[in-house]
């Protein structure tokens, strides 16, 4: 060959090179045979032939002597290791596994969503518009996150709404960051990348139609508005959060219960609910409705002697007996010195209590709560029991007392129950009894396992079963703290300059001693 053309010779091979790392770059990268990683291996052989027809002295070299037993080791090892990552990376598409190996499994979505996840009947697109001064970080993990585990039942897709002006504006989109699901024709708008926000806005597409909680005022009842400890603000934000509308009901001025009602909730009356009341209720109930009561011990409401339609009323038709007594608890005098606190010792096996796991309940003054049998269509479930070192207070005129002792043949033993579940399968009634209604108020609403029975409550006698538990997890931030800036230099130098200086001196020392043994 005439020694004009060979000097071409290393250019070919140096492509040859370079088209074979763009192959197996692209294949690792898209876990295919594609178009481009098939060019790339043709232009590699190519230029190999190429070098081979240029330069064939250098050729027959290579595959005879020292260097060639050198050279055929480091080829079978470049061809052994780019065999395993191929290998690796084929199965990594074929069969995707991921672990979370974070402190506080952020990277993992609850059971719950899990469900939500699988039980989607129709694909979900998710839709963020964020501009480029806003991160999609978030956003984008946690959708990746409902993608996978989704069984490609929703995908997601980012856009700049500064790009696309048309197309965010017919999504409706009226600030940087949100979120848009669309399932069918229905389509729900996410403002926070939270797991919370975005499984509430799954089962919302599921389920479009309103979920209205009503909360009945009139008769002293604990306030949903307003502030200070014996409000329920904080128990309205987390519905709220999970897509319900939340409103107060005065049954005695609009002498009905609306239609849309999902829940009515009677948070702790100090006035007797009347008997009209209890007739607008019943009807309620008996069209499919649910009911959510909570009433304090009678000495601690304004009832005095009068009697108590409501109570009478579940008691006759539901077997839900509400005890004329207080719960005194040993186990929370000796704690935290409170006989009259009631502490759940146990859970039923129940959807609302099933996941509460030792989340622990304190009811400030509760009532015990018995059963009665009423009717085969009437299913019911004590829900929550003290311990045994529990009993049911008769004696009023000793609530104060400090040496409280139980009266035999008089006071109920524990263990008591708390809370109960009652459903009617005949007319599909739901009803949640409380012996308590201080346990869910804002001063108490933090207090172990408190806010999320009572929300756990809502949501099973809303049918939002899939909401229960549900809520958005919180991470951990973990940092390297440089703040010391000959610490700060001393990482910079180590990771730019003494680690590869000492890479390159490895590599030139290897060179030279190879070079030396000729």
């Amino acid at each position: 060959m005439n020694s004009n053309w060979r000097r071409y010779a290393p250019i070919s091979l140096y492509l040859a090179g370079a088209a074979f790392l763009v192959a197996v770059g692209f294949f690792v990268v898209q876990g295919e045979w594609s178009t481009v990683v098939k060019i790339s291996l043709g232009v590699s052989l190519i230029a190999l032939a190429l070098f081979a027809a240029l330069d064939p002295a250098r050729v027959r070299k290579a595959f005879s002597g020292r260097q060639a037993r050198y050279g055929s080791n480091i080829a079978i090892l470049t061809i052994a290791f780019l065999g395993i990552l191929v290998v690796v990376n084929s199965l990594g598409y074929t069969y995707t596994k991921r672990w979370d190996l974070t402190a506080d499994k952020e990277n993992t979505l609850s059971p719950e969503t899990l469900d939500v996840l699988d039980s989607l009947t129709e694909p979900v697109k998710a839709v963020g518009y964020f501009t480029v001064a806003r991160s999609s970080a978030t956003a984008e993990s946690l959708l990746d996150q409902y993608a996978y585990n989704s069984n490609d039942m929703l995908t997601y897709e980012f856009i700049d709404p500064d790009r696309e002006p048309a197309q965010a504006q017919e999504a409706g989109i009226t600030a940087d960051g949100m979120i848009v699901f669309t399932m069918g024709e229905n389509k729900q708008l996410v403002t926070v990348a939270t797991e919370t926000e975005f499984t509430s806005a799954l089962i919302r597409l599921k389920n479009p139609g309103g979920l209205n909680i009503y909360f009945l005022t009139g008769h002293g009842e604990f306030s949903i508005e307003g502030s200070g400890d014996n409000s329920m603000t904080r128990l309205v934000s987390e519905l709220e959060t999970k897509n319900y509308t939340v409103a107060g009901l005065n049954l005695m001025a609009e002498s009905v219960i609306p239609e849309d009602a999902k829940v009515l909730v009677i948070p702790g009356p100090m006035q007797p609910i009347s008997e009209t009341e209890v007739e607008l209720i019943d009807a309620y109930l008996k069209n499919g409705g649910t009911l959510i009561v909570m009433e304090e011990p009678p000495v601690l409401t304004d009832f005095g002697d009068r009697p108590d339609p409501l109570a009478d009323y579940l008691s006759e038709n539901y077997g839900i007996v509400l005890g004329n007594d207080v719960v005194v608890d040993l186990d929370a005098a000796e704690m935290i010195n409170q006989p009259f606190v009631a502490i759940s010792a146990q859970f039923s096996n129940h959807v609302i209590t099933e996941n509460m796991g030792n989340m622990a309940t304190f009811f400030p003054t509760s009532r015990s709560i018995t059963l009665s049998e009423v009717s085969t269509s009437v299913t019911q479930t004590s829900l929550i029991l003290t311990t045994e070192r529990a009993w049911a207070e008769t004696d009023m005129a000793t609530f104060m007392d400090s040496t409280l002792q139980p009266d035999e043949g008089v006071d109920t033993f524990g263990p008591l129950t708390l809370a109960v579940a009652v459903e009617n399968s005949a007319s599909g009634a739901k009803l949640v009894a409380f012996g308590d209604a201080e346990f869910p108020l804002d001063a108490n609403y933090d207090v172990y396992g408190n806010g999320m029975m009572m929300v756990n409550a809502i949501d099973w006698a809303a049918g939002e079963e899939d909401l229960i538990n549900l809520s958005s997890g919180t991470t951990t931030e973990r940092y390297l703290n440089l703040s010391n800036p000959y610490l700060s230099g001393f990482v910079l130098l180590g990771s730019i300059v003494v680690i590869p200086g000492l890479i390159i001196v490895a590599g030139i020392m290897t060179w030279l001693l190879r070079k030396k043994r000729g």
